[in-house]
C-alpha cells in the first residue's frame, strides 16, 4: 500500500506541472533554425575560366562582379547555401532580403549561377533556378536585361512564371499562371516576399501591366 501510495502522488504531481506549465516537453519534430550566412567574393580564376555567363561588350566588366553566397530554405525543408552573380554595388541590398526571406522561411528551390545551366535563361528557369547576373538583351528587345549589369534576381521561375501576351516563360510555369493559388514558393501581391524587396528598394515585376514577371525582382523596376 506504500509503494502504491508514493506512485500515485509521483503521477499526481508531473500531472500538476504539466498543466501549470512548469514542466517543458519539446515538441516533436522541433529543431533549431540554423543561423543566416552570407558571403561576398571577387570572381577569381577558377569560376571565371568556365564563367560562361559573360563575354566581351557586357555592360559591366567581371571585376565589378562578386561571387555571393548565401543561405536558403530548400523545397526540402533543409537549410542551404546557394550562389548567385551580383554587381559589387548591389549585394548587400539583396543579401538583405534573402536574409528576410530566410528569417521568414520562404522556400526557395534552387540558387546557382546560370553557368550551370551553360548560361541559357531558358534552361535555368526550367530548371527552377533562382539566380542574377547573366549578360543577356531583354526578350523581343535589343535593350540589355537587368541582368546583364547584375542588379535583378529572378526567384522560383516556375512557380513566378513571365506573361508576355499570353506566352508563358518558363513553359512549365503554366500551372502558376492562376495568381490566386496558393502554392510553394510562390510570389504574391505584398506578401513577406515583395515586402522584404521593397524594404530595400528593389521593385517586383509581377506589378508590371505591359507583362507580370512574377520572379523578377530589380533595383530599378526594369
Amino acid at each position: 500500500m506504500q509503494r502504491f501510495g508514493h506512485r500515485y502522488r509521483m503521477s499526481w504531481t508531473f500531472t500538476a506541472l504539466v498543466l501549470a506549465g512548469s514542466l517543458f516537453v519539446p515538441a516533436a519534430g522541433s529543431q533549431t533554425q540554423a543561423p543566416f550566412r552570407s558571403s561576398v567574393s571577387s570572381i577569381g580564376a577558377a569560376f571565371r575560366a568556365q564563367m560562361t555567363s559573360w563575354h566581351k561588350g557586357c555592360p559591366v566588366p567581371v571585376s565589378d562582379l562578386r561571387l555571393v553566397k548565401v543561405s536558403f530554405w530548400g523545397f526540402d525543408g533543409q537549410a542551404h547555401q546557394g550562389e548567385l552573380i551580383l554587381h559589387r554595388s548591389y549585394t548587400s541590398p539583396v543579401i538583405g532580403a534573402l536574409r528576410t526571406l530566410y528569417n521568414e522561411r520562404f522556400p526557395i528551390r534552387r540558387m546557382r549561377p546560370v553557368e550551370a545551366y551553360g548560361s541559357s535563361d531558358d534552361r535555368s528557369m526550367a530548371a527552377d533556378n533562382t539566380s542574377a547576373f547573366n549578360c543577356r538583351g531583354v526578350t523581343g528587345s535589343s535593350s540589355w536585361s537587368e541582368h546583364a549589369y547584375g542588379r535583378a534576381i529572378d526567384i522560383n521561375p516556375l512557380e513566378n512564371p513571365e506573361i508576355r501576351q499570353g506566352v508563358v516563360s518558363p513553359p512549365g510555369g503554366r500551372a502558376y499562371t492562376n495568381r490566386s493559388k496558393q502554392a510553394k514558393g510562390m510570389i504574391h501581391s505584398s506578401d513577406a516576399t515583395v515586402r522584404a524587396f521593397e524594404a530595400v528598394g528593389w521593385h517586383w515585376g509581377g506589378y508590371w501591366h505591359s507583362l507580370q514577371d512574377y520572379q523578377h525582382f530589380s533595383w530599378n523596376g526594369r
